[in-house]
Parts: C-alpha cells; sequence; structure tokens
C-alpha cells in the first residue's frame, strides 16, 4: 500500500456532523503549519465498541466510521481511507453489505479486529476476523490484520492470518523495536510477505495522568510490554525536546531493522490525545529520516 496513514477516532455523536468538519480543517492546518501537507495519503479511522470499564477515559457513543469519513474526506482532499472492522457481532451477508459501502466510499483497507479484552476469541453471533479474512477475498482487495509483536504466540497467530488472506498487518503502537526481531524471525520461518504498517506515536504530558497510552498496551505479567509501559511513562515526563529525540531514535532503529527483510513498509502515524502541532513536529522529524512517499 505504501502510505503514510494517521489514525483518527471518530468523534462523540454529539458533536454531529460539524465535528467532523473541524477535525479535517484542524488535520490541515496543522499539517501545514508542520510541513506535512501532502504526506499523509490516508486517514485510519478504528470502528469503535464497547470496551472495559477501566478505560481511563470514557468510551462515550461516536460516530459511525461511514458517517465521520463523508463529513471529513471533503476537507482533506487527496486523502483516502482506511478503517477497521470489528466482525464478530456481524453476519456473512452483514458484513458484505458494510465492506461494499466502505470500500465504495474511498476506503482502500479494511484490517478484521477481533472482540474486546472482556469477551472471548469466538464470541459474538457474527465472523471470527480470521474466517472474514477468507470470505471476502473478493470484495476486500486490501485485508489487514493486526499484528502486535510482544505478544504470546504471535508468530503463529500473524502467520495463520496471512493463509487466511490477510495482505497486510498493522502493529499495535511501537515502544520498543521489539518489531525488528518480529519480522526477521517471521521472515526466516514463512515465505509470506505482507505489507506491514508501522505505527508510532507521540505520549504527551497529560499521558501521566491520565495513562490512555499505557492501558491501550497492556498485557499483564507481559515483562516485554511492562518495559514498554516504563518507556511511555519516561516519555510523558520528558520535555519536549527530549520526547522528540526518543520517539525519532526509536523509530530510527525500527526503519534500520526491518528495512531489507521484503515487507513492503508503511507508516501509522498516532496521537491518541488528539491532533496537535507538537505531534506534527515529531511526526515530520520522523519522516525527515524515512518516508514510504515523496511529499
Amino acid at each position: 500500500m505504501k502510505t503514510i496513514a494517521l489514525e483518527l477516532v471518530p468523534p462523540e455523536l454529539d458533536g454531529g456532523v460539524q465535528r467532523a468538519v473541524e477535525e479535517g480543517q484542524k488535520v490541515a492546518r496543522v499539517a501545514d503549519e508542520t510541513g506535512l501537507t501532502g504526506a499523509i495519503r490516508h486517514v485510519m479511522i478504528p470502528g469503535m465498541i464497547a470496551e472495559e470499564d477501566d478505560r481511563p477515559v470514557e468510551l462515550k457513543p461516536r460516530m459511525d466510521v461511514l458517517d465521520f469519513w463523508q463529513g471529513f474526506r471533503p476537507e482533506v482532499p487527496g486523502m483516502r481511507g482506511l478503517c477497521t472492522q470489528v466482525t464478530a457481532f456481524h453476519d456473512k451477508a452483514q458484513l458484505t453489505e458494510r465492506f461494499n459501502a466502505l470500500r465504495d466510499s474511498g476506503m482502500d483497507g479494511i484490517a478484521f479486529v477481533g472482540v474486546p479484552r472482556t469477551m472471548n476469541d469466538g464470541d459474538g453471533p457474527g465472523m471470527a476476523p480470521t474466517d472474514a479474512l477468507a470470505a471476502f477475498t473478493d470484495v476486500v482487495p486490501n485485508r489487514g490484520a493486526i499484528l502486535i509483536p510482544t505478544r504470546d504466540g504471535e508468530q503463529g497467530r500473524f502467520n495463520f492470518k496471512c493463509e487466511q488472506g490477510a495482505t497486510y498487518g498493522m502493529t499495535q503502537l511501537l515502544f520498543s523495536d521489539a518489531i525488528v526481531e518480529f519480522l526477521t524471525d517471521f521472515a526466516k520461518r514463512t515465505s509470506h510477505r505482507p505489507d506491514v504498517l508501522l505505527s508510532f506515536g507521540f505520549v504527551p504530558g497529560v499521558e501521566t495522568k491520565v495513562g490512555l497510552i499505557d492501558w491501550l498496551i497492556q498485557d499483564p505479567g507481559n515483562q516485554a510490554v511492562k518495559e514498554e509501559q516504563e518507556f511511555v511513562a519516561r516519555l510523558a515526563e520528558s520535555s519536549f525536546g527530549d520526547k522528540k529525540r526518543q520517539l525519532v531514535d526509536l523509530y530510527k532503529r525500527v526503519i534500520d531493522g526491518v528495512g531489507d527483510l521484503g515487507f513492503e513498509i508503511s507508516i501509522h502515524l498516532e496521537a491518541p490525545y488528539g491532533v496537535s502541532k507538537p505531534a506534527f513536529e515529531t511526526f515530520a522529524e520522523m519522516l525527515d529520516y524515512y518516508s514510504p512517499v515523496s511529499f
């Protein structure tokens, strides 16, 4: 897919379509201020569903992916869409209708995701993501799967998703270079070479009080994730200059480590607390080192 994608969570429903318009205007303005105009080729919009009660930021009802995209898109001419879709609550006919609508709206790729942590794999009346990957090869040309390099058993899990039809993997937020070892081993074990969207996020100071990113990447009992959480905590307390330097250094290590493994690499950028100039300045410095697209 060879792209730079910016993740944007749909706004709360009570803001109406105007919130989507304003979000598009803000992205265009901050990109212009930081030299990123023309860099962001896709917006990645996650489909939001209810999650655990301990989520640090209350998840109020959000706009549907399609509604948000239709309000946002006119403000960012030339951008295309990516999204995630939970498949476990819809049958094949419902998902077919949904995927056709998403594709027709300008969505170039759809990542099929599983149930929240409050449910077990296979729960829900619909289709498991791995079943959906195999079932919709003719409906969704670019079919994505989530890739968490620090998760136990992920080598086998991701390989199976590729065998089922995944054409790209989108990583969880990366706060270590564990993805380098993961993809190095994966390349040795299998001939699958899906596109990989490497996800990098900005950590503002408010993370110290709220802990949203810490919650997003949690995996109790996993030492590798504990070290990433500690890194996030240090970043949150750092000055902007130190924070940017550490995040760019991490970006460089990852890019240098995966560049020759045979995977098509794209970049996925996240600002979990919302679009901001410091976040975009950090992203701009990352992309100065490596960008999969010219801008």
